[in-house]
């Protein structure tokens, strides 16, 4: 299925790439409607960092993924694991950090953030489940705190999905592999009444190749939406439903594969996994000057887990389950308009965003085969943002643009707490409470364009992300009921960039871009224990190097390389390694999409090691996956083939160093690394009708 149209790239890009891309579309009295090609898109006099860009469907149906998360490696730097279950949400390393399951990198799908505020498993959680791949018209992103249309966990970057108001066909689609892997999906568009209405309808199940858990994913997928012009500009309304449930295959400690007890594939605690559920509706109206967006989500997960197996309890085990709930209501509102400032042309953006979540209950509780023994924690929580915002920009010269920006955020937390103790006897009325906080932020970008293949920048700017705001009215220790301090609400990250970006014959398109990033503090969230813990201060500074060279009209090589040195810089005994921080990262491919109808995509993906200690003395070993997708185009029909970890690297998706307890070992248990195993080579195939 080829990309349908969605006004032009320009407009796609608009929401992330800010009012230089805009401007350019507003000064066109008409917009011509054309293709998106994403990487083949010359952004030269159009971006204003070399660390952003845009990806079409067209690259996204090239592209050979195990899981829906995947689509964030689309994202050049960007590394996305698991290390649980196929329904939980996927971990994500960017820029030296280990992004948990999504702090500091925001993400957002036609216009509703998808990261969870004081959630249940994790701040910034970004579960990427509820998106159809093949439903996406364009992904933008970019890195850094440098863009003042994003705020809230954008340090490392950000990036927008927007889904496509209108499929090309009408398509079928079943598919099946080994592991009882099995996919269907049904989408398709329909003229009605003054507009479009297109639907998409997905199920997938999937075993896993586990051999002491059967993961028995069960997944529902459904998108509603109509767009229509109205008004002079184009809106849209949007429906999303998204149902799963699942059982988890977990990290697994290394003591026990070389004791023999499990193999690596196997399972300390086979009762483990979730169940989670997401409904939203959506709008939005877009026309030359006006960009905004109104969005109401009901979300629901349950998640099980055991990470440390007997270490607290030797009789009943360590498992316990996480539940976040919630209402999250929303919107933004951007206003661009160009003008001239001293005969130089000039555009101006106002903005303003609100958000606000709604949690019934966010709790941790103790269980055993998935049955309740007590609550650890269990609050309501009430918290709401507003942001406002303006940028401009400025032509100097033919050559020089500037564009400087500003936003304020103000954040309000209100904690209460649904039981008067615990189960260990632990009084938590005094965690319940408010707290509010707020900050002003500068951002900017200088960039010279020497012609039109070749343009550099220079960029900086303040961001923060917010933290769980349990942690911010917490007095008392949930577990054994010592004081302990609050954490600040918001932390704060300071950004630099140098970058080039070059767009040469219409084949190569590349970029290089120096970056250097200091948060004040690497706060902690301790999912076990419902609390954040702040950390040191720390500094990451690297080099990413892009290229994608269109060396005959069918075919693309593409090579992404990103390397990164992280530290706290605060001395320390136990050192100043960030553990978790990703090395090197290195991604490279081959695609073609032939006239003869064979297309296919090759693709290596690399990450180092990485300490997993503070002074570096245990290491993570690095980690290597191909995978291939090749695929042929009737009229009608279409045959693909995926073969994921071709060839059938035993490397690790995950590793983590830390004290669990087996049946029989001593009370305090053993430190040992635990790991997640990439899983084995296994072949899908698919076939697809369009109508």
């Amino acid at each position: 299925m080829s990309p349908t149209p969605y006004l032009t790239p320009l407009l796609l890009a608009a929401p992330l790439l800010g009012a230089p891309v805009l401007a350019q579309a507003q000064e066109q009295p008409t917009l011509e409607e054309i293709e998106v090609t994403g990487r083949s898109l010359n952004l030269v006099g159009e971006a204003t960092s070399a660390s952003e860009g845009l990806v079409s469907q067209e690259e996204i149906e090239l592209r050979p993924i195990l899981r829906t998360g995947d689509v964030l490696e689309l994202v050049p730097g960007m590394v996305v694991t698991q290390h649980s279950g196929t329904g939980k949400a996927n971990q994500y390393f960017l820029r030296g950090f280990n992004l948990d399951h999504g702090t500091d990198f925001a993400t957002y799908v036609d216009g509703m953030p998808v990261n969870m505020r004081t959630h249940g498993h994790g701040q910034g959680y970004t579960d990427l489940n509820f998106v159809i791949p093949e439903t996406i018209g364009t992904l933008a992103y970019r890195k850094g705190p440098y863009h003042a249309e994003v705020s809230d966990f954008s340090s490392a970057g950000s990036a927008a999905m927007v889904t496509m108001n209108r499929f090309d066909d009408n398509l079928v689609q079943v598919g099946a592999g080994e592991d009882n892997y099995y996919r269907a999906l049904l989408l398709g568009s329909l003229d009605m009444g003054p507009g479009t209405a297109s639907t998409a309808l997905e199920y997938n199940s999937y075993d896993g190749p586990w051999s002491d858990i059967k993961e028995d994913t069960r997944k529902y997928n459904g998108l509603l939406k109509y767009g229509w012009d109205v008004a002079g500009g184009e809106a849209t309304v949007t429906a999303m439903a998204y149902d799963n449930h699942w059982n988890s295959p977990d990290q697994i400690p290394q003591r026990a594969v070389d004791e023999g007890l499990i193999d690596e594939l196997g399972s300390v605690d086979d009762h483990v996994g979730g169940e989670s559920s997401r409904y939203s509706l959506s709008a939005s109206w877009q026309d030359g000057n006006w960009d905004t967006w109104l969005y109401a989500v009901r979300y629901r997960l349950k998640l099980w887990s055991n990470f440390t197996y007997y270490l607290d309890d030797e009789e009943n085990g360590d498992e316990f389950e996480q539940k976040d709930q919630r209402w999250l209501y929303g919107g933004r509102a951007n206003y661009r308009v160009a003008g001239t400032l001293m005969g130089m042309d000039m555009v101006n953006l106002l903005g303003v965003e609100l958000r606000y979540d709604d949690i019934p209950e966010v709790g941790l509780y103790k269980t055993s085969g998935r049955q309740r023994l007590g609550t650890i924690r269990s609050d309501k929580v009430e918290e709401w943002s507003t942001g406002v915002y303006a940028e401009n920009q400025v032509h100097w010269t033919p050559q020089l643009r500037s564009v400087l920006g500003a936003r304020y955020d103000y954040f309000d937390f209100d904690v209460n707490s649904r039981i008067d103790e615990n189960i260990y006897g632990v009084d938590l009325t005094p965690n319940s409470g408010q707290q509010h906080a707020d900050r002003l932020a500068l951002k900017g970008s200088l960039i010279y364009n020497f012609s039109d293949q070749w343009e550099t920048y220079a960029s900086a700017g303040q961001g923060l992300h917010s933290n769980d705001a349990r942690g911010t009215t917490a007095a008392v220790d949930p577990i054994d009921g010592t004081a302990i301090d609050p954490v600040d609400p918001l932390v704060d990250s300071l950004g630099y960039e140098l970058g080039l970006r070059g767009f040469l014959h219409e084949r190569l398109n590349t970029s290089i871009a120096l970056w250097s990033l200091k948060l004040d503090s690497e706060l902690l969230f301790v999912g076990d224990a419902g609390t954040t813990e702040a950390s040191r201060k720390s500094e990451r500074q690297g080099v990413e190097v892009t290229a994608y060279y269109q060396f005959a009209d069918e075919w693309t090589l593409d090579l992404e390389y990103a390397y990164t040195d992280a530290k706290f810089t605060d001395s320390a005994p136990e050192g100043n390694q960030i553990p978790g921080s990703v090395e090197k990262v290195l991604q490279t491919g081959i695609s073609a999409d032939l006239a003869s109808g064979w297309f296919g995509s090759l693709r290596l993906r690399y990450f180092s090691e990485r300490p997993l200690l503070e002074d570096g003395s245990v290491k993570s070993e690095d980690s290597t996956v191909v995978n291939l997708r090749l695929g042929y185009r009737l009229p009608r029909w279409t045959f693909k083939v995926d073969v994921l970890n071709l060839l059938d690297s035993k490397d690790h998706d995950i590793d983590y160093f830390y004290a669990s307890r087996l049946p029989g070992e001593p009370s305090g248990g053993v430190e040992d690394v635990h790991f997640h195993v990439l899983e084995p080579r296994t072949v899908r195939g698919y076939v697809s009708y369009a109508f």
